[in-house]
């Protein structure tokens, strides 16, 4: 039997007034999710332990079953693993995101977050930028290191496990009463403004009619994180499918393997058919038995606030992911358990994550079943079907097969 977690970042959502009163998902056309939950089981699942900030980092060690409560120390660790950073023990990690702030105000406690990602910026300018940035304020105390796109990392020595806000929690808000409290690294922010705004890749990306990268922003401060092996949890020998530093590290703190695939970029026009592909040769080729594939699109879409682009990233993962990997391994001749589902919502009211449950599908090639349902959050609250904790839910696809 081989198990496969396709994962919709964000995907799931609240009720759009511009759809009719449903959710992205449930006015999205997705012929191939819809009919595996007609032929499997759909229910809502909670992600988030109460509590806990609801974010990729808490979700998606849930869904891989990861007791967050127990393993999670912080979001950048898990992306210093990713990026090959080796944290000493008295090391704090932070996201460095390059993000867009508002240009008008003198004061940078006046200005606002226009865009988190600085328009989804590619990771090569995004470097040049970061260069900039290290060769003013890198120091034998902070180091800052590059990741992909938009999202980086600062480590700070001997650091402080400091409260610092994500930057998509205040998109369109005043900034100042979210700076950091700690002066070095309230003055870091404010000088990266004062290094990237006229920087020569900003001012052609005005040109071209595109968000500057004009700051660094801090956040998701943590110490390293030391997560058990996937294999020795399950049993089954795991594999990661993402463009995202934050899962490449969870897979790597998990002793899965990761697979680079090209033009994978965390963006609406990722290559979603490399992604499925990979999936499917790891399965039927590579020898392994368990594969999780991470789809951002729908969760930066839900940040950006775009009912229509957040539809067509989750059409674009129906059509190219979940059909494909479904045919693929029909064709190899495998039998095969899929669990679709998102790590938390984003609602698009809201351009932030929430812990509200999320909608789960769930589909054995071998037990196909007779429904009627298709799959959406309003079906799978209506379906009866709950799973109290997301990091049960693994145990519940592999106990599936028994």
């Amino acid at each position: 039997m081989k198990y496969v977690i396709v994962l919709g970042d964000g995907m799931a959502d609240r009720p759009v007034a511009e759809l009719g009163g449903k959710t992205p998902l449930e006015y999205a056309k997705t012929p191939n999710m819809d009919m595996l939950a007609a032929a499997g089981e759909i229910g809502m699942v909670h992600t988030i332990p109460d509590g806990m900030s609801p974010g990729s980092d808490t979700a998606n060690l849930s869904v891989l079953g990861y007791d967050p409560k127990v393993y999670y120390s912080g979001r950048s660790p898990l992306e210093a693993l990713s990026i090959g950073v080796d944290m000493k023990p008295t090391d704090v990690s932070l996201r460095c995101n390059i993000v867009t702030v508002s240009e008008e105000e003198e004061d940078y406690a006046d200005k606002k977050i226009i865009d988190h990602s600085a328009g989804e910026i590619p990771t090569a300018d995004a470097a040049v930028l970061l260069e900039a940035v290290k060769k003013e304020l890198e120091s034998d105390l902070y180091k800052f290191y590059v990741g992909t796109s938009y999202r980086h990392l600062l480590i700070w020595d001997h650091g402080e496990l400091v409260e610092l806000t994500p930057p998509h929690d205040v998109l369109g808000q005043t900034i100042g009463q979210y700076l950091p409290q700690d002066q070095a690294l309230r003055e870091m922010m404010e000088k990266s403004y004062q290094i990237l705004v006229n920087h020569p890749i900003n001012a052609e990306r005005r040109k071209k009619g595109l968000h500057p990268a004009n700051s660094c922003w801090f956040w998701g401060a943590g110490t390293r994180p030391a997560l058990s092996s996937f294999e020795e949890k399950t049993g089954l020998r795991g594999a990661m499918v993402s463009a995202v530093d934050l899962l490449k590290g969870i897979a790597v703190g998990a002793s899965m393997k990761n697979i680079y695939v090209e033009g994978a970029n965390g963006g609406l026009h990722t290559n979603y058919a490399g992604k499925a592909q990979a999936a499917v040769d790891a399965l039927v080729k590579e020898g392994c038995d368990f594969v999780y594939v991470h789809v951002e699109a729908p969760d930066e879409m839900g940040h950006q606030g775009s009912v229509e682009k957040k539809v067509q990233a989750i059409q674009f993962l129906d059509e190219k992911v979940v059909g494909p990997i479904k045919s693929g391994l029909e064709q190899a001749g495998e039998e095969f358990c899929m669990l679709v589902m998102p790590d938390h919502p984003t609602p698009i009211s809201l351009r932030t994550h929430t812990g509200d449950e999320v909608p789960y599908l769930l589909y054995q090639s071998s037990c196909v079943q007779d429904n009627k349902w298709r799959y959406n959050e309003r079906e799978a609250a209506q379906s009866g079907h709950r799973v109290a904790k997301g990091c049960e839910m693994i145990d519940y696809l592999i106990g599936k097969n028994s």
